[in-house]
């Protein structure tokens, strides 16, 4: 059977009829046949598309950098506003919701707790539960399957845009899954919808559903890079390059101080399950240490069943701080409008992980320490699955 998204359900049913509609979406907003859910709607003949906002890097996608914002601007095409959910606001004004009677969602996420778009999404429920304009969220594929979950779970006192709610890294659902899980169990309260998938499974990855991939962002440019990122995204906490600049970021990291075939050696003689580390020496064309030569490893995941990104992505920063104690260092604020707690810190979700790293606590190890607290999510989560 083939997958249809939210929006192509939304879309062939009556829902829109006579409704002035906004659309929060981006390049990677594209159905089957990779038409883009703004085209469509504003060729709806029954409904008018009203206002778009953008995410992170932009509705065009073309800003390349984190902490990058992007301006507020006009669609000549379609003679409608395009608002920054990336600048002076994360969150539609009362002024960018005037006069709209849905607000449609439809964004690519990738499956992990730092990703922003599911903030943006939880950030226009608040916003339009204030305002009285009802939420549509289009469903899509999680692109790392949506059975296995993993990581540390985010604490108290550690919230940010990179990480809103008490969930783990690998959260293992769908956007349209943390919709029903943000407004329902962390009490948003929106007037909220979601559009389910057909045909989709929880073993899916998204190479697997026969949908097109576009980058949901300029630094997952494929479904390899969004297996591993749950992990390697610990990095940007770091001084280590995880591969920005290179053509497969994520993949791809390393730091000047690494001699890179010893350091693949050591993390092969893990033995971390599903995957395999290769030498890699490379220059960043921007980004850490761009232009400078870099040591470090290429990971191959063999068996993504078996593979664990974010205890892997533990692991390769143990590797890198052993491999040069005097030249590692985590990445000083501000991340992420934060400019108080450290980076790898709000990444990880508290600062135990970190601490936990510096006392020399192996990655195994930590990875057992978040067990109890992900199976007491479980329960949590499963309330909220759509699809079995």
């Amino acid at each position: 059977m083939s997958i249809q998204l939210g929006s192509e359900q939304l879309l062939a049913s009556a829902a829109l009829d006579g409704q002035r509609i906004g659309v929060v979406s981006n390049p990677a907003s594209v159905d089957g046949r990779l038409r883009h859910v703004v085209d469509r709607l504003a060729a709806h003949p029954r409904a008018q598309l009203a206002a778009i906002f953008g995410p992170q890097h932009g509705f065009r996608s073309d800003v390349q950098e984190n902490m990058i914002e992007t301006p507020h601007a006009r669609d000549e095409r379609r003679r409608v506003p395009v608002y920054s959910l990336y600048s002076d606001t994360r969150e539609p004004t009362a002024e960018m919701l005037a006069g709209l009677d849905r607000l449609v969602i439809d964004l690519q996420d990738v499956g992990t707790r730092i990703y922003t778009y599911i903030y943006t999404m939880a950030n226009c429920l608040k916003a339009a539960r204030r305002h009285g304009v009802r939420v549509t969220v289009c469903d899509r594929p999680n692109p790392i399957g949506g059975a296995a979950v993993e990581g540390p779970m985010l604490v108290p006192g550690f919230e940010s845009f990179v990480g809103q709610y008490p969930i783990p890294m690998r959260h293992g659902m769908t956007i349209g899954e943390l919709a029903h899980l943000f407004n329902e169990h962390f009490g948003i309260g929106a007037d909220l919808d979601v559009v389910p998938m057909r045909g989709w499974r929880r073993d899916m990855y998204g190479d697997e559903t026969g949908l097109p991939w576009v980058l949901p962002s300029p630094n997952i440019p494929t479904v390899d890079t969004a297996v591993v990122y749950p992990g390697t995204v610990l990095l940007e906490g770091t001084n280590v390059s995880e591969g920005r600049g290179t053509t497969k970021p994520f993949e791809i990291v390393g730091a000047p101080w690494v001699e890179a075939e010893a350091f693949a050696e050591a993390m092969n003689r893990l033995a971390l399950p599903g995957v395999w580390f290769r030498p890699a020496v490379f220059e960043p064309t921007f980004h850490k240490h761009a232009r400078a030569s870099c040591g470090g490893c290429q990971i191959h995941v063999l068996d993504r069943g078996s593979f664990r990104p974010v205890e892997t992505g533990i692991a390769l920063t143990i590797a890198f701080r052993e491999a040069g104690r005097d030249r590692f260092a985590w990445r000083p604020p501000p991340y992420e409008y934060e400019h108080e707690k450290l980076p790898f810190d709000i990444l990880a979700g508290s600062a135990e992980l970190r601490e936990q790293i510096e006392r020399g606590v192996r990655a195994r190890e930590i990875a057992r320490s978040w067990e109890p607290a992900v199976e007491r999510f479980l329960p949590i989560r499963e309330r909220f699955l759509l699809y079995r």
